[in-house]
């Protein structure tokens, strides 16, 4: 169960602030888009299954529509030619977004330092959660979604149009 946030209670009547309940409600209902290229897409399905059961942090619905998703897990190894797709896929997505990376390659390009593999997905987009491993067990990906809805939850209704958070889109080129 999910607790409250901090307020008055009262008989037949609660008082918050409009960013708690906003967070709470953005936070435990995460709408996933998988951009899976290899292992780590193996171990996310295990993660969405009964035994994992993802759906019970508010991700029910897998999503693959950029434009019904607000969280973008990339997981597997990302070539230099799918960096334009991915950037594509993360713009159409509607704000606010959020986006993990899903292992050691879509972190820093794993074990494939090559000229055609992207050392890292935030070459190409902006990143919030970082899951290590190659590839990480599903509770790390739990663990990984935990973190983010705690980012979620605290983050400011209005962070997404601050001076900073444009600042961070334009130092990537996006708009």
């Amino acid at each position: 169960m999910v607790a409250p946030p901090d307020g008055v209670v009262g008989e037949g009547f609660f008082a918050t602030k409009l960013n708690d309940v906003v967070g709470l409600a953005r936070a435990n209902s995460l709408w996933p888009l998988p951009f899976a290229t290899s292992c780590c897409g193996i171990e996310f399905m295990a993660t969405m299954a009964s035994h994992y059961d993802l759906a019970r942090f508010g991700s029910e619905r897998v999503s693959f529509s950029p434009r019904q998703a607000d969280m973008l897990l990339v997981m597997g190894t990302i070539s230099k030619k799918m960096g334009p797709i991915l950037r594509q896929v993360y713009e159409q997505m509607a704000e606010p977004r959020w986006v993990i990376a899903v292992g050691a390659c879509a972190s820093s390009g794993g074990v494939f330092d090559t000229y055609s593999v992207l050392q890292g997905i935030d070459k190409v987009i902006p990143v919030d959660v970082y899951v290590p491993g190659c590839p990480p067990r599903p509770e790390q990906i739990v663990d990984g979604v935990m973190k983010l809805q705690e980012l979620v939850k605290s983050e400011s209704v209005r962070r997404r149009s601050s001076p900073e958070y444009q600042e961070l889109l334009a130092s990537y080129n996006i708009k």
